[in-house]
């Protein structure tokens, strides 16, 4: 778009020539991999089961739609939670949240996945700000995908 000067993030692009040919997507139905309700950090209680001493994961709103490939290759096997760092508020709720992971619930890993866009990096900041907080020191791994939903970056911090 010319002459745009907004967020990156707001920008708008079109992929749809750039998809795989129709013949080239699995048949069937593929079987989702989430294993608890809910998902979104604002209603999660750090507390639950299946949180305890669990791999999680907590992506960016966007993640799963722009990787093809998210419950099989990023979330089976995990817990999972969800949140947006630009359009969420109460965002301190959500470090205290992520603390409660590492230390109550005595997560194993967590990897945080976020999108390449700027505001993005707010929910990887949080996680990073809750870490360095907790007296218990857990694995923590981020991923940024890309828009078309490539991993663009992948370390543990």
């Amino acid at each position: 778009m010319k002459g745009f000067t907004g967020c990156p993030g707001s920008q708008m692009m079109n992929f749809q020539n750039e998809n795989p040919a129709a013949g080239s997507e699995p048949k069937g139905t593929i079987a989702s991999q989430l294993r608890q309700w809910p998902i979104q950090l604002h209603l999660i209680s750090p507390e639950a089961p299946y949180y305890q001493g669990a791999d999680v994961v907590l992506a960016a709103d966007c993640v799963a739609y722009a990787v093809g490939d998210f419950h099989r290759e990023h979330l089976k096997g995990k817990a999972l939670a969800i949140a947006c760092p630009k359009l969420d508020s109460e965002q301190q709720v959500y470090q205290q949240k992520i603390k409660a992971w590492l230390e109550e619930a005595q997560i194993n890993t967590l990897t945080v996945m976020i999108m390449q866009v700027p505001c993005c990096m707010g929910l990887l900041q949080l996680a990073q700000q809750a870490a360095a907080e907790s007296k218990r020191k857990v694995p923590v791994k981020s991923l940024v995908v890309g828009v078309k939903g490539e991993i663009l970056q992948e370390e543990w911090l």
